[in-house]
């Protein structure tokens, strides 16, 4: 469960990143929402896989 979320906390770095300085004082708090929003779109996306598939 670990490796996932670093994963997870890299990607958001990197897309965070491109956006707001490293070294800028929110960029963690920015970089924890980022995750949240990419979990949010795994899991919506699979949501809709699965209805996709269904039908």
């Amino acid at each position: 469960m670990s490796a996932i979320f670093r994963i997870l906390f890299v990607v958001a770095g990197a897309i965070t990143a491109l956006f707001v300085a490293r070294d800028a004082l929110n960029f963690t708090i920015i970089q924890t929402f980022v995750a949240v929003l990419l979990v949010t779109a795994i899991v919506g996306l699979g949501s809709f896989w699965s209805q996709r598939r269904r039908t």
